[in-house]
C-alpha cells in the first residue's frame, strides 16, 4: 500500500481536524517551495522541518514521510488542473472546440507551472508502487474527461480507448519536451496540442 498522509500515533495528543488540515496545508506549501528550489531528492525531512519552523519529529504528526507529502502536492496539482479544464470547457458544446479547449488547457497548465510538472512527473525517490497507488486513487477518473470528450468522434469504447491513450500520451510528451528541453525552438505548446487533438478527431471520423 502507498504511504498515507494520515498521522501515526507517536505518543502525541491527537490533533483536531482543523489544526491537522491547517498544518498539512502549511507544510505542503513549504515543501513545494523547497522542492522547487532544491529538488525533491535534495530535501530531507530534517531540512523541511527547519524551513517549517518545527522539530523533525513534529512533521510526522501530519505526514508519514516525504512520499506522503509528495502525494498531497500531486493531488493539489491535479485537482487544480482538472478544475481549470472543467471551467474552460464549460459552455463549449461543439465537440471539436471542446476537445481543443481541454487539450490546449492541459499543456498550458504544465507550461505555466514547470516546477509543478517536475515535482509531479520527475520527482526522485518515488517508487513505482507509490505512483501506482496515487494513480489508482482517483487521478485516472479525472483523466476520463478526455475519454468523454472523444465520444462524439468515436462512440465505440474500445476504439475510443486507443484514441484516448494516444491523446494523453501525446499531450504529456508535448508538455514534457517543452518543459525539459529548453535548447530547441519549439512551436507553441497550445498549437501542438491543438494539432494533435484535431488529427485524432479527424482520424476517428474517417470511414
Amino acid at each position: 500500500m502507498p504511504p498515507s498522509d494520515s498521522p501515526r500515533g507517536r505518543g502525541r495528543p491527537i490533533l483536531s481536524q482543523p489544526n491537522l488540515a491547517a498544518g498539512r496545508d502549511r507544510i505542503a506549501k513549504v515543501a513545494e517551495d523547497l522542492f522547487r528550489q532544491e529538488g525533491v531528492a535534495g530535501v530531507s525531512m530534517r531540512r523541511l522541518a527547519l524551513a517549517a519552523g518545527c522539530a523533525p519529529m513534529t512533521l510526522y504528526a501530519y505526514f508519514d514521510g516525504k512520499p506522503a507529502i509528495l502525494q498531497r502536492l500531486w493531488r493539489g496539482f491535479f485537482d487544480e488542473l482538472f478544475a481549470d479544464l472543467a471551467d474552460q470547457a464549460a459552455g463549449v458544446t461543439e465537440p471539436h472546440a471542446r476537445l481543443l479547449e481541454i487539450s490546449r488547457g492541459y499543456v498550458r497548465y504544465w507550461l505555466d507551472h514547470p516546477d509543478r510538472y517536475r515535482i509531479a512527473f520527475m520527482a526522485e525517490e518515488v517508487t513505482p508502487g507509490e505512483v501506482e497507488g496515487f494513480v489508482s486513487g482517483g487521478v485516472l477518473d479525472q483523466y476520463s474527461l478526455f475519454f468523454t470528450a472523444l465520444e462524439p468522434f468515436e462512440p465505440d469504447a474500445a476504439a475510443r480507448k486507443v484514441l484516448y491513450e494516444t491523446l494523453v500520451c501525446g499531450l504529456q510528451g508535448i508538455a514534457h519536451n517543452l518543459v525539459t528541453v529548453q535548447g530547441y525552438d519549439w512551436e507553441r505548446g497550445e498549437r501542438l496540442a491543438g494539432l494533435l487533438a484535431s488529427a485524432l478527431a479527424l482520424s476517428a471520423e474517417r470511414p
